[in-house]
């Protein structure tokens, strides 16, 4: 049987709440990987944020990303973003 005979069964779409779950766990891996490496968490931050919003950009264009962006600083400061982490 060649590749092109063997049938490949359809895959359910994957709810975006799961794809989103398992996109943050490799962002976490590679994540650790680095710092684990040297690398600095402010660096991450900032190379994390720029590939983001490239991705953004080429999705969805320069208005759309902007008007994203946009609305951050207010999630920011409602604590979408803060973690609760034990301080020693």
């Amino acid at each position: 049987m060649t590749t092109t005979e063997r049938s490949t069964p359809a895959r359910e779409p994957v709810p975006d709440h799961e794809q989103k779950r398992v996109a943050l766990g490799y962002l976490q891996e590679a994540w650790a990987e680095a710092r684990h490496d040297g690398v600095d968490g402010d660096c991450l931050a900032q190379a994390c944020l720029f590939a983001a919003f490239a991705e953004f950009v080429t999705t969805y264009g320069e208005d759309a990303a902007a008007k994203f962006a946009d609305g951050l600083g207010t999630r920011i400061r409602n604590g979408e973003f803060s973690l609760d982490l034990p301080r020693q």
